[in-house]
């Protein structure tokens, strides 16, 4: 065939199989349609897949959930520097992604794992939205907004407890929803639901870390912090802030590779 698409199921943010968040990592070597790369996502169900295509110096990228593509996303993220960085060009320690919509964004080796460098989002309190508080099932202590809502709750239990709405959730006028707390063993803890964008609980967030990284760092007066999602399959991940971009570091598992079968990636080829 004239090109090429490799697949690669990676799990984000965790040193073992079967933890964190999984992402596909496809890597092309020409540009899909659109209409392909949702097709591609939305059979392989995952929270979202990412799309890399080398670009000179570093990678494009972009970003699908199940339904719709989106402008930014931690994990995946971080699983296609992991892809690149430890299993196809091993040589390097630093990878640039060149997004559409969020520009570039520098992925590097660092102790113990990988980082990414993403866009820091400084949220403004507001009123808590009558749909908040019923898909959260409960009132938040405060309520902060920016590029998603961010609610405020007393403890980690409280936001181990939520049982979510995800309808009335998916009627806010943000795509996303963090919940979080002070973590008993983490400076913080996070729940981060996302049903609008097609994925309604996702196991463990790096966007999310873009609005609670510039939060929580100045209310706890300390720049390098510990966060822990309390999802089902549950992650950790260390963060900081450098200049305007919150830097994320975790580790990635390789769960499978292969290829995709040459009339896959040409089904919807015009």
């Amino acid at each position: 065939m004239a090109g090429f698409a490799r697949l690669f199921w990676i799990d984000a943010f965790t040193k073992a199989p079967f933890g964190g968040n999984p992402a596909a990592v496809c890597l092309t070597s020409e540009e899909l349609p659109d209409e392909t790369k949702q097709a591609i996502a939305r059979e392989l169900n995952l929270s979202e897949t990412v799309f890399i295509r080398s670009e000179g110096v570093g990678y494009s990228v972009r970003w699908f959930t199940p339904t719709l593509e989106v402008p930014l996303v931690g994990h995946a993220t971080l699983a296609a520097a992991h892809v690149i960085l430890n299993c196809l060009e091993t040589h390097r320690d630093t990878v640039i992604f060149f997004s559409p919509a969020s520009g570039a964004l520098a992925a590097y080796r660092v102790e113990g794992g990988l980082a990414i460098e993403l866009p820091s989002d400084e949220t403004i309190e507001c009123s808590a939205p009558a749909d908040l508080v019923a898909g959260l099932g409960t009132s938040p202590a405060s309520v902060r907004r920016g590029r998603h809502y961010v609610a405020l709750l007393t403890s980690e239990a409280a936001v181990a407890d939520i049982t979510p709405d995800f309808q009335a959730l998916a009627r806010l006028d943000r795509p996303a929803i963090v919940a979080t707390s002070p973590g008993n063993s983490a400076d913080y803890v996070l729940r981060f639901f996302a049903p609008a964008n097609g994925v309604p609980e996702d196991p463990v967030s790096g966007v999310a870390q873009c609005s609670l990284v510039p939060y929580w760092s100045t209310r706890l007066g300390r720049s390098r912090l510990v966060s822990s999602q309390l999802s089902a399959r549950g992650g950790q991940m260390t963060c900081w802030m450098r200049e305007d971009r919150v830097v994320i570091s975790g580790s990635c598992f390789t769960i499978a590779e292969g290829a995709f079968d040459p009339a896959v990636v040409g089904f919807c080829r015009h």
